[in-house]
């Protein structure tokens, strides 16, 4: 490879602009091919993605770069024609209500448009399903799906469309799916015991997402794992729907019960806890003095709220990247291994020791 290899050629300004007091012309594959130096032959490999092992990588990003400097959009109606395959994905999350289905998108929009495919984005309402096929044919319309924390039987009807189905924060064990890709939500859910049995708590609320999805049922049984041998624990599970006001009344049960209070509430995810904020304030109780609260996802209103609140943090912009790399790879029929993503705890002001505790408020933020 020679040493100029990487860099993207100047690019003609004519290319680009065509003549003047004229509509430009179409831009063409022959148009990259000698902006970047190569046959067309190469440009088809590079912006088909299948130049590994056929075109040299310096080659390879200089096809890209003379691409993205001309703006060249390849004809994906003869392409399409001529392939069999729509270039089209779907993907399925369960609402558009938070920022983690959107960042999801983001990640997996900008690796397909990298393959020059376009994602549709399909909310299927609060992932119970069903999800209905949004198309009169979803085989004729699609390459493939990608579906990301769906309950369990949410997707029977795109199943049935025969179509590459990858599965995001579900079932790795699902023999239906063409891969699978997830968060380690195990490990977020034993990290966020770990915080709290380490600060001394032993009266926990679980606020638990009443939804049959894989990924609740996950932190569910985790929880109770995590929390078994720890002497002293008891844990008091009380089921919620995902929402602020459904999370404030959860967190108003938990607390008002008969018996000691708990000192502790973990909630399956950072929207709940915002209500269960709330529910620990018109209590005339105090965060994290008196209760501490975590959550789950790291969405942007975790340090919205005061004290900013203890969560785990998920790689969602990753997670839709890995998850569209992984259908590509389906599509090429390339064997794909499950993938599992770390996440990790961020401790910030609404956890502390119990009350009555030494150093209960020597906190993060306090």
């Amino acid at each position: 490879m020679s040493s100029h290899e990487g860099a993207a050629p100047a690019v003609p300004e004519l290319a680009r602009t065509g003549t003047p007091g004229r509509a430009a012309a179409r831009v063409t594959s022959r148009d990259v091919a000698r902006a970047a130096g190569v046959s067309q032959a190469a440009v088809s490999l590079v912006l088909g993605d299948k130049w590994r092992g056929r075109v040299s990588p310096g080659k390879a990003e200089a096809v890209r770069a003379a691409a993205r400097e001309l703006g060249y959009r390849p004809n994906l109606a003869a392409r399409s024609l001529r392939t069999g395959r729509t270039r089209t994905a779907l993907l399925v999350v369960p609402a558009l209500t938070t920022e983690f289905f959107a960042r999801v998108y983001t990640g997996a929009a900008r690796i397909a448009a990298d393959h020059d495919f376009g994602v549709v984005l399909y909310p299927s309402p609060e992932g119970i399903g069903p999800a209905r096929d949004p198309f009169a044919s979803a085989s004729a319309a699609l390459d493939g799906v990608i579906a990301s924390s769906m309950a369990a039987d949410a997707l029977a009807a795109l199943r049935t469309a025969g179509l590459p189905l990858v599965m995001l924060d579900s079932d790795p064990g699902d023999a239906t799916a063409s891969a699978t890709v997830n968060l380690d939500i195990a490990d977020g859910v034993r990290q966020l015991a770990a915080h709290l049995t380490g600060l001394g708590h032993r009266r926990i609320a679980h606020l638990a997402a009443d939804v049959d999805s894989w990924t609740f049922a996950v932190r569910t049984r985790t929880l109770t794992d995590a929390l078994a041998g720890t002497p002293d624990v008891v844990v008091h599970r009380v089921p919620t729907a995902l929402g602020v006001d459904a999370g404030l009344r959860a967190a108003h049960t938990a607390l008002t019960a008969p018996g000691p209070r708990p000192t502790a509430l973990l909630c399956d995810d950072d929207i709940i806890a915002a209500g269960a904020c709330k529910a620990v304030r018109r209590l005339g109780l105090r965060i994290p003095e008196d209760v501490s609260v975590t959550g789950f996802d790291d969405l942007a209103l975790a340090v919205a709220v005061e004290p900013e609140l203890t969560t785990v943090r998920l790689p969602a912009e990753e997670f839709g990247e890995v998850g569209m790399r992984a259908l590509m790879a389906v599509l090429d029929g390339t064997p794909t291994d499950a993938a599992t993503l770390p996440v990790g705890l961020v401790p910030r002001g609404s956890t502390a020791p119990p009350p009555g505790a030494p150093h209960n408020t020597a906190r993060p933020g306090g």
